[in-house]
């Protein structure tokens, strides 16, 4: 399931690049500080395994409580430019 996360960050990284890009400056603050939460979950998640194959099992937990837990930050920091700022939102759908 690791490697079928991490597969993923790529095409999600361009997209949410894209967005970022045409945000205005306080949005475009809070969608740095979501991007930075999930380059350390893929950071903790890609360490993860490679702990896990070198036969350190509670240290490859220990990364993905980690990386879970950057997961979490990025999800609501991810909320809140979408919900809290409004950033992609069309009232009028």
């Amino acid at each position: 399931m690791l490697a079928v996360g991490l597969a993923g960050v790529a095409p999600a990284a361009v997209a949410g690049w894209a967005d970022w890009a045409d945000l205005p400056p306080e949005q475009a603050r809070a969608g740095l500080a979501h991007a930075i939460s999930n380059v350390a979950a893929v950071a903790f998640y890609a360490a993860s395994p490679t702990a896990r194959l070198r036969r350190h099992s509670t240290k490859g937990r220990l990364w993905s409580l980690g990386g879970l837990t950057a997961v979490a930050v990025s999800g609501a920091l991810g909320g809140h430019v979408a919900y809290g700022q409004a950033v992609g939102a069309n009232p009028a759908a």
